[in-house]
Protein backbone atom coordinates (compact mmCIF):
# COMPACT_ATOMS: atom_id res chain seq x y z
CA UNK A 1 0.00 0.00 0.00
CA UNK A 2 2.69 2.04 0.70
CA UNK A 3 4.56 1.48 -2.30
CA UNK A 4 1.74 2.01 -4.13
CA UNK A 5 0.97 5.33 -2.32
CA UNK A 6 4.54 6.77 -3.65
CA UNK A 7 4.15 5.88 -7.34
CA UNK A 8 1.02 7.53 -7.31
CA UNK A 9 2.94 10.93 -6.08
CA UNK A 10 5.41 10.10 -9.06
CA UNK A 11 3.15 9.96 -11.29
CA UNK A 12 1.36 12.83 -10.71
CA UNK A 13 4.22 14.79 -10.13
CA UNK A 14 5.36 13.94 -13.63
CA UNK A 15 2.00 15.10 -15.25
CA UNK A 16 2.41 18.11 -13.32
CA UNK A 17 5.92 18.95 -14.83
CA UNK A 18 4.42 17.79 -18.22
CA UNK A 19 1.21 20.14 -17.74
CA UNK A 20 3.54 23.06 -17.29
CA UNK A 21 5.89 22.32 -19.82
CA UNK A 22 8.77 22.16 -17.29
CA UNK A 23 10.00 18.08 -17.82
CA UNK A 24 13.00 17.24 -16.05
CA UNK A 25 15.71 17.92 -18.14
CA UNK A 26 18.33 15.64 -19.62
CA UNK A 27 21.72 16.05 -18.01
CA UNK A 28 24.93 15.59 -19.51
CA UNK A 29 28.40 16.86 -18.42
CA UNK A 30 26.67 19.59 -16.42
CA UNK A 31 23.85 20.43 -19.16
CA UNK A 32 20.48 20.85 -19.68
CA UNK A 33 20.66 18.52 -22.95
CA UNK A 34 17.30 19.45 -24.35
CA UNK A 35 17.87 22.96 -24.57
CA UNK A 36 21.44 21.91 -26.16
CA UNK A 37 19.23 20.34 -28.87
CA UNK A 38 17.81 24.07 -29.99
CA UNK A 39 21.02 24.53 -31.34
CA UNK A 40 19.74 21.77 -34.17
CA UNK A 41 16.74 24.53 -35.03
CA UNK A 42 19.24 27.45 -35.09
CA UNK A 43 21.83 25.68 -37.53
CA UNK A 44 18.76 24.52 -39.74
CA UNK A 45 16.94 27.73 -39.87
CA UNK A 46 20.39 29.44 -40.97
CA UNK A 47 20.43 26.79 -43.93
CA UNK A 48 16.60 27.03 -44.94
CA UNK A 49 17.36 30.94 -45.40
CA UNK A 50 20.52 30.31 -47.45
CA UNK A 51 23.16 32.04 -45.01
CA UNK A 52 24.86 28.77 -45.24
CA UNK A 53 24.99 25.35 -46.84
CA UNK A 54 26.33 23.63 -43.44
CA UNK A 55 27.78 23.62 -40.46
CA UNK A 56 29.71 21.64 -37.79
CA UNK A 57 29.22 22.73 -34.42
CA UNK A 58 30.96 21.05 -30.87
CA UNK A 59 30.62 22.50 -27.42
CA UNK A 60 32.38 21.20 -24.47
CA UNK A 61 31.34 21.70 -21.07
CA UNK A 62 33.62 20.90 -17.84
CA UNK A 63 36.26 19.01 -19.66
CA UNK A 64 33.18 16.76 -21.49
CA UNK A 65 32.29 17.09 -25.14
CA UNK A 66 28.55 17.43 -24.73
CA UNK A 67 28.05 18.37 -28.31
CA UNK A 68 28.78 16.92 -32.19
CA UNK A 69 26.99 17.58 -35.06
CA UNK A 70 27.30 18.23 -38.70
CA UNK A 71 24.79 19.66 -40.56
CA UNK A 72 23.79 19.89 -44.28
CA UNK A 73 26.28 20.08 -46.90
CA UNK A 74 29.76 20.37 -47.27
CA UNK A 75 29.58 21.20 -51.07
CA UNK A 76 26.76 22.28 -53.25
CA UNK A 77 28.18 22.57 -56.54
CA UNK A 78 29.47 20.74 -59.08
CA UNK A 79 27.63 18.40 -56.95
CA UNK A 80 26.11 18.33 -53.78
CA UNK A 81 28.19 16.71 -51.00
CA UNK A 82 26.97 16.21 -47.14
CA UNK A 83 28.50 17.27 -44.06
CA UNK A 84 30.58 14.93 -41.72
CA UNK A 85 31.76 16.07 -38.50
CA UNK A 86 35.42 15.46 -38.99
CA UNK A 87 35.57 17.74 -42.17
CA UNK A 88 38.46 20.33 -42.57
CA UNK A 89 37.67 23.73 -42.81
CA UNK A 90 39.71 27.04 -44.09
CA UNK A 91 39.69 28.66 -40.57
CA UNK A 92 40.74 31.73 -42.28
CA UNK A 93 41.25 34.16 -39.22
CA UNK A 94 40.75 32.05 -36.87
CA UNK A 95 44.48 31.18 -37.98
CA UNK A 96 45.17 34.50 -36.21
CA UNK A 97 44.86 33.23 -32.71
CA UNK A 98 45.45 29.56 -32.74
CA UNK A 99 48.53 29.70 -34.87
CA UNK A 100 50.08 33.44 -35.04
CA UNK A 101 49.36 34.50 -31.68
CA UNK A 102 50.62 31.53 -30.00
CA UNK A 103 53.97 30.55 -31.47
CA UNK A 104 54.68 34.71 -30.44
CA UNK A 105 53.39 34.15 -26.90
CA UNK A 106 55.72 31.08 -27.38
CA UNK A 107 58.86 32.72 -28.27
CA UNK A 108 58.30 35.45 -25.46
CA UNK A 109 58.01 32.30 -23.06
CA UNK A 110 61.01 31.41 -24.18
CA UNK A 111 62.66 35.11 -24.07
CA UNK A 112 63.26 35.13 -27.45
CA UNK A 113 61.50 38.32 -27.87
CA UNK A 114 59.86 40.80 -25.87
CA UNK A 115 55.97 41.84 -26.77
CA UNK A 116 57.84 45.34 -26.14
CA UNK A 117 60.41 45.39 -28.54
CA UNK A 118 59.85 47.54 -31.71
CA UNK A 119 58.49 46.23 -34.52
CA UNK A 120 61.48 47.86 -36.50
CA UNK A 121 63.68 45.43 -34.68
CA UNK A 122 62.76 42.83 -36.62
CA UNK A 123 61.14 44.27 -40.00
CA UNK A 124 63.62 47.00 -40.95
CA UNK A 125 61.76 50.15 -42.59
CA UNK A 126 58.81 49.85 -40.69
CA UNK A 127 56.92 53.38 -40.82
CA UNK A 128 56.03 55.24 -37.96
CA UNK A 129 53.01 57.45 -38.54
CA UNK A 130 53.57 61.16 -39.74
CA UNK A 131 50.65 63.35 -37.18
CA UNK A 132 49.66 66.81 -38.55
CA UNK A 133 52.45 68.83 -37.28
CA UNK A 134 55.04 66.12 -39.43
CA UNK A 135 56.24 64.72 -36.47
CA UNK A 136 56.78 61.11 -36.12
CA UNK A 137 54.99 59.02 -33.22
CA UNK A 138 56.59 56.84 -31.77
CA UNK A 139 57.62 53.26 -33.08
CA UNK A 140 54.93 50.17 -32.90
CA UNK A 141 55.95 47.37 -30.68
CA UNK A 142 55.10 43.54 -31.33
CA UNK A 143 52.48 43.83 -28.90
CA UNK A 144 50.76 46.63 -31.09
CA UNK A 145 50.91 44.33 -33.73
CA UNK A 146 48.54 41.62 -31.75
CA UNK A 147 46.00 44.08 -30.69
CA UNK A 148 45.51 45.88 -33.95
CA UNK A 149 46.26 49.04 -32.83
CA UNK A 150 49.95 49.45 -34.52
CA UNK A 151 48.29 52.14 -37.13
CA UNK A 152 48.69 49.72 -40.09
CA UNK A 153 45.50 49.75 -42.57
CA UNK A 154 43.32 46.50 -42.98
CA UNK A 155 43.97 45.06 -45.82
CA UNK A 156 46.21 45.80 -49.13
CA UNK A 157 45.21 44.92 -52.50
CA UNK A 158 46.26 41.29 -53.33
CA UNK A 159 46.47 42.42 -56.71
CA UNK A 160 48.51 45.55 -56.46
CA UNK A 161 50.98 43.58 -54.58
CA UNK A 162 51.60 40.43 -56.82
CA UNK A 163 51.91 42.99 -59.53
CA UNK A 164 55.11 44.55 -57.61
CA UNK A 165 56.11 41.60 -55.84
CA UNK A 166 55.05 38.87 -57.91
CA UNK A 167 53.00 35.71 -57.46
CA UNK A 168 53.69 33.72 -55.71
CA UNK A 169 55.86 35.91 -53.34
CA UNK A 170 57.75 35.24 -50.08
CA UNK A 171 56.44 36.93 -46.99
CA UNK A 172 59.58 38.65 -46.49
CA UNK A 173 58.87 41.00 -49.70
CA UNK A 174 55.45 41.45 -48.87
CA UNK A 175 56.23 42.45 -44.93
CA UNK A 176 58.62 44.93 -46.13
CA UNK A 177 56.19 45.95 -49.00
CA UNK A 178 53.83 46.34 -45.62
CA UNK A 179 56.19 48.07 -43.43
CA UNK A 180 56.71 50.82 -46.19
CA UNK A 181 52.99 51.64 -46.29
CA UNK A 182 51.70 55.07 -44.42
CA UNK A 183 50.67 54.34 -40.92
CA UNK A 184 46.67 55.33 -40.21
CA UNK A 185 47.30 56.43 -36.82
CA UNK A 186 50.03 56.59 -33.69
CA UNK A 187 50.45 52.87 -31.83
CA UNK A 188 47.87 52.19 -29.50
CA UNK A 189 45.64 55.46 -30.35
CA UNK A 190 43.35 53.61 -32.74
CA UNK A 191 42.00 49.91 -33.32
CA UNK A 192 42.10 49.02 -36.91
CA UNK A 193 41.69 45.41 -37.39
CA UNK A 194 44.44 44.54 -39.44
CA UNK A 195 45.74 41.30 -41.56
CA UNK A 196 48.82 42.98 -42.64
CA UNK A 197 49.84 43.04 -38.89
CA UNK A 198 49.38 39.38 -38.40
CA UNK A 199 51.51 38.98 -41.97
CA UNK A 200 54.04 41.05 -40.32
CA UNK A 201 53.87 38.96 -37.21
CA UNK A 202 55.33 35.90 -39.22
CA UNK A 203 57.24 37.36 -40.64
CA UNK A 204 58.85 38.23 -36.82
CA UNK A 205 58.57 34.21 -36.28
CA UNK A 206 60.76 33.68 -39.18
CA UNK A 207 63.18 36.22 -38.30
CA UNK A 208 63.82 34.74 -34.57
CA UNK A 209 63.26 30.84 -35.21
CA UNK A 210 64.16 30.56 -39.09
CA UNK A 211 60.83 28.65 -39.66
CA UNK A 212 57.71 30.16 -40.68
CA UNK A 213 54.35 30.23 -38.84
CA UNK A 214 53.17 26.94 -40.36
CA UNK A 215 56.92 24.95 -39.36
CA UNK A 216 56.96 26.85 -35.97
CA UNK A 217 53.17 25.63 -35.03
CA UNK A 218 53.52 22.66 -36.32
CA UNK A 219 56.56 22.01 -34.35
CA UNK A 220 55.34 23.56 -30.86
CA UNK A 221 51.54 23.76 -30.98
CA UNK A 222 49.72 20.75 -32.88
CA UNK A 223 51.98 17.50 -33.49
CA UNK A 224 52.43 17.80 -29.41
CA UNK A 225 48.42 18.52 -28.79
CA UNK A 226 48.08 15.75 -31.32
CA UNK A 227 46.22 17.81 -33.43
CA UNK A 228 46.67 15.72 -36.78
CA UNK A 229 44.36 17.62 -39.03
CA UNK A 230 45.64 20.95 -38.69
CA UNK A 231 47.72 22.58 -41.31
CA UNK A 232 49.33 24.88 -43.64
CA UNK A 233 48.49 24.00 -47.43
CA UNK A 234 46.99 20.60 -46.82
CA UNK A 235 48.25 17.87 -49.32
CA UNK A 236 46.32 15.88 -51.56
CA UNK A 237 44.97 13.29 -49.43
CA UNK A 238 43.91 15.72 -46.96
CA UNK A 239 42.40 17.53 -49.79
CA UNK A 240 39.64 15.08 -49.82
CA UNK A 241 38.09 15.88 -46.54
CA UNK A 242 38.59 19.56 -47.16
CA UNK A 243 35.31 21.83 -47.27
CA UNK A 244 35.66 23.85 -50.00
CA UNK A 245 34.80 27.69 -50.23
CA UNK A 246 33.92 29.85 -53.32
CA UNK A 247 33.66 29.32 -56.89
CA UNK A 248 36.27 30.47 -59.47
CA UNK A 249 36.76 31.67 -62.65
CA UNK A 250 36.97 27.75 -64.00
CA UNK A 251 33.57 27.02 -62.34
CA UNK A 252 35.11 24.95 -59.45
CA UNK A 253 35.24 26.17 -55.83
CA UNK A 254 38.89 26.23 -53.76
CA UNK A 255 39.18 23.21 -51.81
CA UNK A 256 42.03 22.65 -49.87
CA UNK A 257 43.55 26.25 -50.97
CA UNK A 258 43.52 29.08 -48.63
CA UNK A 259 40.69 31.50 -49.89
CA UNK A 260 42.05 35.37 -48.66
CA UNK A 261 44.31 36.22 -51.07
CA UNK A 262 46.89 37.87 -49.70
CA UNK A 263 47.25 34.15 -47.57
CA UNK A 264 47.07 32.67 -51.56
CA UNK A 265 49.65 35.14 -52.71
CA UNK A 266 52.30 33.68 -50.06
CA UNK A 267 51.91 30.11 -51.24
CA UNK A 268 49.23 29.78 -48.52
CA UNK A 269 50.98 29.97 -44.96
CA UNK A 270 50.58 33.29 -43.75
CA UNK A 271 49.92 34.60 -40.26
CA UNK A 272 46.97 36.57 -40.92
CA UNK A 273 45.15 32.85 -42.71
CA UNK A 274 45.98 29.82 -44.00
CA UNK A 275 45.28 27.41 -41.16
CA UNK A 276 43.11 24.08 -41.77
CA UNK A 277 41.17 21.88 -39.24
CA UNK A 278 38.53 19.45 -37.77
CA UNK A 279 36.23 20.69 -34.86
CA UNK A 280 37.95 18.02 -33.01
CA UNK A 281 41.48 19.42 -33.07
CA UNK A 282 40.37 22.59 -32.85
CA UNK A 283 38.53 20.88 -29.08
CA UNK A 284 41.91 19.37 -28.19
CA UNK A 285 43.50 23.48 -28.25
CA UNK A 286 40.57 25.18 -26.35
CA UNK A 287 41.00 22.32 -23.11
CA UNK A 288 44.54 23.46 -24.10
CA UNK A 289 43.53 27.02 -23.46
CA UNK A 290 40.96 26.19 -20.50
CA UNK A 291 43.47 24.62 -18.55
CA UNK A 292 45.73 27.09 -18.29
CA UNK A 293 47.94 26.08 -21.55
CA UNK A 294 48.46 22.30 -21.14
CA UNK A 295 46.32 19.03 -22.20
CA UNK A 296 46.90 15.81 -20.47
CA UNK A 297 51.05 15.73 -20.08
CA UNK A 298 51.94 18.17 -22.50
CA UNK A 299 52.47 21.87 -21.86
CA UNK A 300 52.24 25.04 -24.63
CA UNK A 301 51.86 27.84 -22.25
CA UNK A 302 52.41 28.34 -18.73
CA UNK A 303 48.80 29.96 -16.88
CA UNK A 304 50.14 33.51 -16.38
CA UNK A 305 50.88 33.45 -20.10
CA UNK A 306 47.17 32.30 -21.09
CA UNK A 307 45.90 34.82 -18.25
CA UNK A 308 47.85 37.73 -19.89
CA UNK A 309 47.25 36.43 -23.44
CA UNK A 310 43.25 36.53 -22.70
CA UNK A 311 42.60 40.14 -20.62
CA UNK A 312 41.77 43.08 -22.66
CA UNK A 313 45.05 45.57 -23.26
CA UNK A 314 44.07 48.83 -22.19
CA UNK A 315 45.05 51.55 -24.60
CA UNK A 316 43.55 54.96 -25.52
CA UNK A 317 42.08 52.68 -28.53
CA UNK A 318 39.78 50.88 -25.88
CA UNK A 319 39.65 48.12 -27.97
CA UNK A 320 38.46 44.87 -26.29
CA UNK A 321 41.12 42.82 -27.17
CA UNK A 322 43.73 40.90 -25.62
CA UNK A 323 46.91 39.38 -27.48
CA UNK A 324 44.92 37.84 -30.29
CA UNK A 325 41.93 37.43 -28.54
CA UNK A 326 38.76 39.12 -28.70
CA UNK A 327 37.76 38.84 -25.30
CA UNK A 328 33.75 40.01 -24.03
CA UNK A 329 32.46 42.88 -22.33
CA UNK A 330 28.97 42.86 -22.10
CA UNK A 331 26.97 41.82 -25.77
CA UNK A 332 29.16 40.07 -28.03
CA UNK A 333 28.13 38.57 -31.50
CA UNK A 334 30.50 35.81 -31.26
CA UNK A 335 30.04 34.82 -27.51
CA UNK A 336 26.63 36.15 -27.25
CA UNK A 337 24.77 38.11 -25.08
CA UNK A 338 24.35 36.03 -21.54
CA UNK A 339 27.72 34.03 -21.38
CA UNK A 340 30.14 36.01 -18.80
CA UNK A 341 32.55 38.68 -19.35
CA UNK A 342 35.79 37.86 -19.70
CA UNK A 343 35.58 35.09 -22.62
CA UNK A 344 37.33 35.19 -25.45
CA UNK A 345 37.08 33.75 -29.12
CA UNK A 346 37.70 34.91 -32.92
CA UNK A 347 35.84 34.45 -35.81
CA UNK A 348 37.17 33.66 -39.30
CA UNK A 349 35.81 35.22 -42.61
CA UNK A 350 34.98 31.75 -44.48
CA UNK A 351 32.50 31.08 -41.44
CA UNK A 352 34.29 29.75 -38.95
CA UNK A 353 34.43 30.54 -34.87
CA UNK A 354 35.63 29.49 -31.44
CA UNK A 355 34.18 30.97 -28.49
CA UNK A 356 36.05 29.96 -24.93
CA UNK A 357 34.63 30.95 -21.28
CA UNK A 358 36.68 30.23 -18.32
CA UNK A 359 33.86 31.29 -16.10
CA UNK A 360 31.81 28.24 -16.77
CA UNK A 361 34.68 25.55 -18.58
CA UNK A 362 32.71 25.84 -21.53
CA UNK A 363 33.89 25.94 -25.30
CA UNK A 364 31.54 26.54 -28.29
CA UNK A 365 32.96 25.87 -32.34
CA UNK A 366 31.35 26.48 -35.24
CA UNK A 367 32.25 25.72 -38.45
CA UNK A 368 30.58 26.67 -41.39
CA UNK A 369 30.88 27.44 -45.22
CA UNK A 370 29.20 30.76 -46.26
CA UNK A 371 31.33 31.82 -48.71
CA UNK A 372 30.18 28.47 -50.84
CA UNK A 373 29.69 28.59 -53.58
CA UNK A 374 29.45 32.54 -53.57
CA UNK A 375 30.85 35.41 -50.94
CA UNK A 376 27.13 36.21 -49.58
CA UNK A 377 26.44 34.10 -46.54
CA UNK A 378 25.93 35.20 -42.95
CA UNK A 379 27.01 33.46 -40.03
CA UNK A 380 26.99 35.86 -36.90
CA UNK A 381 23.37 36.07 -36.28
CA UNK A 382 24.00 32.24 -35.62
CA UNK A 383 27.09 32.52 -33.55
CA UNK A 384 25.29 34.43 -31.14
CA UNK A 385 22.48 32.84 -31.65
CA UNK A 386 24.40 29.20 -30.15
CA UNK A 387 26.33 31.01 -27.86
CA UNK A 388 22.62 32.45 -25.51
CA UNK A 389 21.43 28.93 -26.51
CA UNK A 390 24.81 26.88 -24.84
CA UNK A 391 24.74 29.65 -21.91
CA UNK A 392 21.00 28.23 -21.59
CA UNK A 393 21.89 24.73 -21.09
CA UNK A 394 24.39 25.29 -18.66
CA UNK A 395 23.03 23.36 -15.16
CA UNK A 396 26.73 23.87 -12.94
Amino acid sequence: MKHNRWAGLLLLLVWAGTATGQTAPVRKGGVNMNRLALIDKAVVLAMDRGYIPGAVVLVSHGGEKVFHKAFGYAQLVPEKVAMEPEMMFDLASVTKPVATATSIMILAERGLLRLTDRVSDYVPGFSRYVRADTSLAEEARLWHLLTHTSGLPAYADAKKAAALLGSPCTTAALADYIAKLPKRSAPGEAYTYSCLGYITLNRIIAVVTGQDVHAFARENIFEPLGMRYTTFTPDETLKLICVPTELQEDGLPLRGIVHDPLARLQGGISGNAGLFATASDLARYCQMMLNGGSLGETRILSPVTVSRMTQIVDTPAKAARGYGWVVKQGQSWVGGDLLPDGGYGHTGYTGTSLWIDPRTQTYIIILSNRVHPQDDGEVDSLRSTIANIVASAILE
